[in-house]
């Protein structure tokens, strides 16, 4: 009995640890937001960011027109931009390492961004406008991701390891099409336009374009929030799940596909900003642990505050903008290293 009690005013602990760290994180979140409105090449004052803000509200003090363009076509679209692709990579990024129970995953694995690429590298060659490069990226990582789903059902060994397989031979085989399509672009104008597309940015992104995302990335974080609880599921051995009557495979492939939702429209309003699904559910996992119904709400907000925080970087730390997914590399590849350095002690610990 007092065993018991012991039991639950313990797990009660974690409960509040858990809200307060939550919270605590939310609040950082909510600060790195509003800084983010006051940087960039055109600074902007607390008092310009708040008169611009409430001017659509009926404010009719003293504004500046510059203040009122500035947030509401350049900034705010893009801080929302940062926000939910941040979110999305993370989450997806923490779906799939819990799906393939191998914390060196990333979202790209079943080549969504190779694919997203493919799509939008060759929407830039015709000639296409800002909209239909964004739907082809998010139809062909939708593609890549289904090819190799598809194909790897057909094999007779472990589903699991095929569908890893088939992930990294169609991402080779986009990555190949899009060396092709930079190969015969016009190097005077189409070539920069994919290559600037392919190092990730949020340059010219507006409201327009954050809308055309938003309903899939909302959509794949809403199902991933609600039935979060069943990632902890595909972490155990497809035998075992067996053994428990749980169809380890239709739960696999809702989640592939909630995830595939959120890294296509991420990839397809960004361009490709890496390290982000793979490094923020390590960050995340440090501060709450491995059970998915809390590691899923912390990989969103931590994620969408890095990537507001990187893309502050990106816009204000030279004269010219840096490319985002540039930024972002150099900050992932680094925690990479670290993370192979320490699995392999923590291996070499325990084969001693």
């Amino acid at each position: 009995m007092n065993l018991s009690h012991h039991e639950v005013q313990k797990d009660t602990r974690k409960r509040r640890h858990y809200r307060l760290l939550l919270l605590g994180m939310f609040g950082i979140l909510t600060a790195i937001v509003f800084f983010s409105f006051w940087i960039g090449y055109y600074p902007l004052s607390p008092s310009q960011v708040m008169t611009a803000f409430l001017s659509r509200f009926g404010y009719q003090g003293e504004l500046l027109p510059q203040a009122v363009t500035i947030f509401w076509n350049i900034r705010l679209p893009r801080i929302l931009s940062a926000l939910f692709i941040g979110a999305s990579l993370s989450v997806a990024g923490s779906a799939y390492q819990g799906m393939f129970r191998n914390p060196l995953v990333s979202p790209d694995i079943l080549g969504v961004s190779s694919g997203a690429s493919l799509g939008a590298a060759f929407a830039i060659l015709c000639g296409s406008p800002d909209w239909l490069i964004q739907l082809a990226a998010f139809l062909g990582g939708i593609a890549a991701v289904a090819a190799s789903y598809l194909i790897s059902r057909k094999s007779m060994y472990s589903h699991t390891l095929i569908l890893v397989l088939t992930g990294s031979m169609i991402m080779s085989l986009c990555n190949a099409g899009v060396t092709m399509i930079k190969y015969i672009a016009d190097p005077n104008d189409v070539l920069q336009q994919i290559t600037f597309w392919l190092m990730g940015s949020l340059t010219k992104t507006n409201m327009k374009a954050f809308q055309w995302s938003f309903l899939p990335m909302l959509a794949g974080l809403c199902f991933i929030f609600l039935f979060r609880w069943r990632i902890n599921l595909l972490t155990l051995d497809e035998e075992e799940a067996k053994s428990l009557g749980i169809n380890i495979r239709r739960y696999r492939l809702l989640f592939i596909t909630a995830s595939t939702l959120l890294s296509a429209a991420a990839v397809c309003l960004g361009g490709l900003i890496g390290w982000v699904g793979l490094m923020i559910p390590h960050l995340a996992r440090a501060l709450v642990g491995a059970d998915y119904e809390r590691l899923i709400p912390a990989s969103a907000i931590l994620g969408a505050g890095y990537l507001v925080l990187m893309d502050d970087i990106a816009r204000s730390i030279l004269s010219m903008e840096l490319p985002l997914g540039v930024v972002t590399s150099i900050m992932g590849a680094p925690f990479f290293i670290y993370l192979i350095i320490q699995r392999g002690r923590h291996s070499h610990a325990a084969g001693n």
